[in-house]
């Protein structure tokens, strides 16, 4: 298990520890939208749901001309019939529509995906499966949606369901690095302080202490490092949050333009070229590596994807991923193919992905075949992105402790101790699903009252399956 010094995207999570420095939301009911309504990734509710986004609405006249009369007017018909049930035939109306449950099992790919890098430190899972991007993509997806409201309102409402699970993950973290010792700064002054803030408001990343705890105690020296980490993700999608409506309006006046303008950015801050300090440069490096996700995501949301023929869509995205493996291969760092640690590699080849991932979405109301044995964790993964994100590295750590305490336990560790190393990592894999579940019934509701709804212990679908 290997705990990077710095937050990666898939260093110490994103989340999209991922945490990294380049590398990171669904509810039943008789009408649901995909993701959850109380996730902070959820599209917000729309008035003409079946409006094509940048389509004009069909006129009305308003203002009729006032020199018009009745001898001109057309002679008045009957209503037509209103469609409805024939009586007798027990007719039900046609269904709303329901999530897309194919995007429900990718963020749920995605998240166990983070937690399995964390734990093994498996370099190629971020060529296998870039997380981070697909969140992203997801995520301004759903955005572009969202965005047929005004936008104020929409960036409101983003907001309110996002910071209050930082908040309370905050709650819990920052009294304990007080509590250990940890001192403002001398140097940094009054900026320091301001920096505190970032936990209130993530614009920047948070500081936190390099070292606060203790060698072989329960807090290593380095659990604030891990902790901290998936902070990132929470900073670049509030700037992606606060930048859509700019970046919609460009996206539908220069789509080509819009969507590949962050891979030029990347190839300029991400490879040396330039360098752009401070937290202003941490945060324009994640906008720039993971900003074509997010415009691809625009570009599922508006169908554009849709008009281009499939075969030249996924020969270009191929061709993207082609160059993303080239460039990282010339630029590979101690970690190996390790993606999180190679911007402009991670950029391109996120890209790629998701855009065949996109391009070949199925629309799934259900789970299919044997998908559907695991409907109840695919939407309890999802009403819960956000609280495993933030608080599955510590609970790796709490995992890891957890297991170290098996060769305290009397015979059992004298016994088993050489199995217990063999086995020492599936170990902590296993142990860490549980603990996930203790912090979901401990902190998930939080994104509930966030959403303004009423809070759930367990949000997996089993009730409304069983109404």
């Amino acid at each position: 298990m290997t705990y990077p010094n710095q937050p990666r995207q898939d260093g110490p999570y994103p989340p999209d520890g991922e945490y990294g420095r380049y590398g990171a939301d669904s509810r039943h009911g008789e009408y649901v939208q995909y993701p959850p309504a109380g996730s902070p990734f959820a599209a917000e509710p729309v008035a003409h749901p079946q409006t094509v986004p940048g389509a004009r609405p069909e006129h009305v006249d308003a203002f009729p001309d006032p020199t018009r009369t009745a001898r001109h007017a057309a002679p008045p018909t009957a209503p037509p019939p209103v469609p409805g049930p024939t009586a007798g035939t027990g007719a039900a109306p046609a269904a709303k529509p329901g999530r897309d449950r194919y995007l429900d099992v990718l963020r749920a790919v995605a998240l166990v995906r983070v937690v399995f890098f964390h734990l093994f430190g498996w370099a190629w899972l971020t060529v296998l499966f870039p997380s981070m991007g697909v969140m992203f993509a997801l995520a301004g997806s759903l955005m572009a949606r969202s965005l047929a409201r005004p936008a104020g309102s929409v960036i409101r409402s983003r907001l309110r369901r996002l910071l209050p699970p930082m908040w309370a993950f905050s709650l819990v973290v920052v009294p304990v690095m007080f509590a250990l010792s940890w001192k403002p700064v001398r140097e940094e002054g009054l900026w320091w302080f301001v920096k505190i803030a970032y936990y209130i408001f993530p614009v920047g990343t948070p500081p936190y202490p390099e070292e606060n705890g203790s060698t072989g105690g329960w807090l290593e020296l380095t659990w604030a490092d891990q902790a901290a980490g998936p902070l990132w993700y929470l900073r670049a999608y509030l700037w992606f949050v606060l930048a859509s409506p700019l970046l919609l309006k460009a996206f539908r006046r220069l789509p080509w333009v819009t969507l590949l303008a962050p891979i030029g950015l990347t190839a300029v801050i991400g490879t040396g070229l330039v360098t752009v300090p401070g937290t202003f440069g941490e945060g324009l490096a994640d906008f720039a590596v993971f900003g074509s996700c997010w415009i691809l995501g625009f570009a599922h949301n508006d169908g554009l994807l849709k008009k281009i023929p499939r075969y030249l869509a996924v020969s270009s995205a191929a061709i993207v991923m082609g160059f993303g493996l080239w460039w990282a291969s010339g630029h590979l760092t101690e970690e190996g193919w390790n993606l999180d640690e190679i911007p402009l590699a991670q950029a391109t080849w996120s890209l790629g992905f998701c855009a065949i991932l996109l391009v070949y979405a199925p629309s799934w109301q259900k789970l299919p075949g044997k998908l559907a044995g695991w409907d109840s964790l695919v939407t309890l993964a999802n009403n819960r992105a956000v609280t495993i994100y933030l608080w599955h590295n510590l609970l790796l750590m709490a995992a890891v402790q957890l297991v170290d305490e098996l060769w305290s336990v009397p015979w059992f560790g004298d016994t088993f101790g050489t199995y217990i190393e063999q086995s020492y990592e599936v170990l902590v894999l296993i142990v860490i699903w549980p603990l996930i579940g203790l912090a979901i019934l401990a902190f998930g509701w939080v994104e509930d009252v966030a959403a303004k709804r009423r809070p759930r212990l367990w949000p997996n679908g089993a009730d409304k399956r069983r109404a």
